[in-house]
C-alpha cells in the first residue's frame, strides 16, 4: 500500500477485500479522490459520490493515479 495522509486530495485506486453478502470476502477496487487516510482506514469518494471507507487491514494495494480526463 503506497498511499497515506500526504496523498489526501489525490485520485487513488485501492484494491481491497470487501465483505460479500455470501459471508465470503470479494476483492474489488475503489477509484476516486482520497478524502482521508490514517493508521486505521482510507476514505475514498467513488464516481457515484459515495464515501467508501476501507479498513487498512483489508487493503491489498493502493496507489495514486493520474486525474480523469
Amino acid at each position: 500500500v503506497r498511499i497515506g495522509p500526504e496523498d489526501v486530495g489525490q485520485r487513488v485506486v485501492v484494491r481491497w477485500r470487501r465483505p460479500a453478502p455470501s459471508g465470503e470476502d470479494e476483492v474489488t477496487d475503489v477509484v476516486g479522490p482520497l478524502e482521508a487516510a490514517d493508521e486505521r482506514s482510507f476514505s475514498v469518494r467513488n464516481r457515484h459520490g459515495e464515501l467508501v471507507v476501507v479498513p487498512r487491514e483489508r487493503a491489498l494495494a493502493a496507489k495514486v493515479i493520474p486525474p480523469r480526463f
